[in-house]
């Protein structure tokens, strides 16, 4: 039972401390819409996630009208499209074409992002999965709201270097094709290793082949929360800290997983998981920084900062379990420079560097996230981002990220503009000492000896 305290503290969290549902993710199976003509596939996807999320947005804002809950996104994710698209798709065009249908079907159902345009590739690339990553640049400059994932690495394969040298050059001629907004391209673009199957956040979100043809995963977020019941406790031991962490987000998930049961009974589809993960937003009060610096640092960046960093993260999945049989997805804190206020003027003060934001992924959710870096960075050296970030995923089994954005034009001490939810960012400094070398090499990183326990 829900007692009245629980009803007017949750009303609290809401109204005060920016406390919402960061999105609803319907997953869709796209593997029984795969056919040998081009034009026959890109009609049954279509007609598929419009059948299946046509009610999506819908169901989101009726719950969201009923219990007064804030669901700031809709959204879809299917099959990655390098194993819809493998029969058909003969050409780059094949599968640009692909992904111009996923842009029309997310416009007709009114969702913010579909996510899925995807390669998996941590051992090695078909032909059809490396047409669909040379394909990236053209089908995120002509999509508006498609979101597109390559997983280069895992804990048990290794990772793929070709892959990873390859996606270096993705992300420059991304960059270069949407140099007209900032370079907008690759804020739809993240690299990763040990990619979940139903991460529910963009843009990193597809269907895992091992999920069911159709499932509902909820992002659930609270900042602000969590900010606010550590200044209550100002100056306590690291006992009630963490206990206070731990509980905030014990009730910060209970509202996701109404919102998911209730979802999942609306739309008559399975409830997959919830994601426990602190994501922020540009608005001032919804920052994980300012959750860091409430534990006591001057400012993000500061000496201390990956330590507060893992107290919170581990903390936050703590109480999440508790609240919920089924979290999945990435679950944690999100650090993304350009959607995070604190993040961002601890950048502009060279406090937070790229290369203190690389300690922290050892211990966050994600990896690199949202970071606007010059636009003459070589395509090497953000290949070589790319290993280091992917080496801490698969030596410490966890997943990590790189989603980078070279804005072409710009240089440090400059800009980028992306707007809405993704916010802006300073262009931060990269170490200009050169990789090409080493990422050049060609083949593949050996999985560590922990990945053969079975």
């Amino acid at each position: 039972m829900i007692d009245l305290h629980e009803i007017l503290e949750t009303n609290k969290m809401i109204s005060h401390d920016l406390l919402d549902v960061r999105t609803i993710t319907m997953g869709i199976s796209l593997l029984d819409c795969i056919d040998s003509d081009p034009d026959r596939l890109c009609k049954k996807i279509y007609n598929k996630i419009v059948r299946c999320a046509g009610r999506l947005v819908e169901t989101g804002e009726i719950i969201s009208h009923n219990y007064g809950i804030p669901i700031v996104n809709k959204r879809v994710s299917v099959t990655p499209i390098s194993l819809v698209g493998a029969v058909a798709c003969r050409t780059t065009e094949d599968f640009v074409n692909i992904a111009k249908t996923l842009d029309r079907a997310a416009e007709k159902v009114g969702i913010n992002f579909i996510g899925g345009y995807s390669a998996l590739v941590s051992k090695g690339m078909t032909p059809a999965e490396r047409l669909l990553i040379e394909s990236i640049p053209q089908a995120l400059a002509q999509t508006n709201i498609v979101c597109s994932s390559v997983n280069v690495g895992s804990t048990r394969t290794g990772i793929d270097m070709d892959a990873v040298r390859l996606m270096g050059t993705i992300i420059k001629k991304t960059a270069e094709l949407t140099r007209d907004r900032d370079s907008l391209g690759c804020a739809k673009l993240v690299v990763f290793c040990n990619a979940p199957d139903d991460n529910p956040f963009m843009a990193g979100a597809f269907h895992g082949v091992t999920e069911g043809d159709t499932v509902i995963n909820v992002g659930v977020s609270g900042p602000g929360v969590v900010r606010s019941a550590i200044a209550n406790v100002k100056g306590e031991s690291f006992e009630v800290l963490c206990e206070t962490v731990k509980r905030t987000a014990f009730k910060v998930t209970r509202v996701g997983q109404l919102v998911a049961k209730e979802a999942s009974a609306m739309l008559g589809v399975p409830f997959g998981i919830v994601d426990l993960s602190l994501a922020p937003t540009p608005a001032v009060g919804d920052s994980v920084a300012d959750i860091l610096e409430e534990m006591g640092l001057e400012q993000v960046g500061a000496p201390g900062t990956t330590a507060a960093l893992a107290i919170l993260n581990d903390q936050v999945k703590k109480g999440g379990v508790m609240a919920s049989s089924y979290v999945g997805g990435l679950s944690g804190a999100f650090i993304p420079v350009s959607e995070d206020r604190g993040m961002i003027n601890a950048a502009e003060k060279g406090v937070l560097t790229l290369e203190k934001l690389e300690a922290m992924t050892c211990v966050c959710s994600v990896g690199l996230d949202m970071i606007a870096i010059p636009g003459d960075t070589p395509d090497t050296t953000i290949s070589g981002i790319i290993a280091d970030e992917a080496a801490i995923g698969m030596i410490n089994q966890k997943t990590t990220a790189v989603r980078v954005i070279p804005v072409i034009g710009k240089k440090v001490g400059d800009k980028a503009e992306f707007g809405g939810l993704l916010g802006w960012a300073p262009i931060m400094p990269v170490n200009k000492a050169s990789c090409a070398d080493f990422v050049s090499r060609g083949g593949r990183i050996p999985a560590p000896i922990h990945s053969f326990k079975n």
